[in-house]
């Protein structure tokens, strides 16, 4: 089936252009001028990909994106015309897959929505085979929702990276993993070159899951080689 793309963005002239470019490459494309025209689309239609101005008027980019990521597995792409890197990584730790800058080059972009759409059609494909729910102690990871629950229904909603980094860990209990391996497999080392950037989300999630982050009984430090998962036992 041909993927589904919404196109979220309130300049009518780029919106327009954009669309019928992508409908040029075959894809089914809906326009949508504000996040409202979006949602009408999305409960009739889900999208298998988002291509959304981070520079909305009323709701923003951000907000949608951290807003669909808790609900759907959509690749999101983010289109800025912004200088300031800060909303990029921003963007990209709510949960959006990518960002172009305006203006753009379109065989860049049509690259960058062919690559996602097939990650996006892998992750489905693969999602039956998988638990949809890891469980932990006293909290579990919803995988779908992308989101920590504890044993009274305490949600902690995490941003993309701190869920990559925490299902990179519930999926290798008790093995040692070096941070140059997480960045691996977070796949966040577009915006985050350095080894520094594990420790600061090992950190956040510490404080979403130990009781004590001082004193972590789930994520241990091994000096020297990295981080490892506990076993529930």
């Amino acid at each position: 089936m041909t993927a589904h793309i919404v196109v979220i963005e309130d300049d009518s002239v780029t919106r327009r252009r954009l669309s019928a470019a992508l409908r040029k490459q075959m894809y089914r494309v809906s326009e949508a001028e504000n996040a409202a025209e979006m949602e009408a689309i999305l409960a009739r239609d889900p999208a298998d990909l988002l291509l959304v101005d981070i520079g909305l008027d009323g709701k923003d980019g951000l907000t949608i994106t951290r807003e669909q990521r808790a609900k759907s597995t959509a690749g999101i792409i983010l289109l800025t015309s912004r200088d300031d890197q800060i909303d990029r990584i921003v963007g990209l730790e709510m949960g959006a897959d990518d960002y172009v800058t305006k203006p753009f080059d379109r065989r860049e972009l049509f690259a960058r929505v062919k690559n996602l759409l097939t990650r996006v059609e892998q992750i489905r494909s693969a999602a039956p085979a998988s638990e949809p729910v890891s469980t932990f102690g006293r909290w579990k990871l919803d995988t779908v929702r992308r989101r920590l629950e504890d044993v009274n229904g305490t949600i902690e909603t995490l941003t993309r990276a701190e869920f990559e980094l925490m299902h990179a860990f519930v999926r290798n209990p008790g093995v040692i993993l070096s941070r140059d391996r997480l960045l691996d497999m977070i796949q966040q080392r577009r915006w985050a070159p350095d080894n520094r950037t594990i420790d600061v989300l090992v950190g956040r999630l510490r404080k979403k899951i130990e009781l004590d982050p001082a004193r972590p009984d789930w994520i241990i430090t091994v000096h020297g080689e990295g981080y490892v998962f506990a076993t529930d036992s």
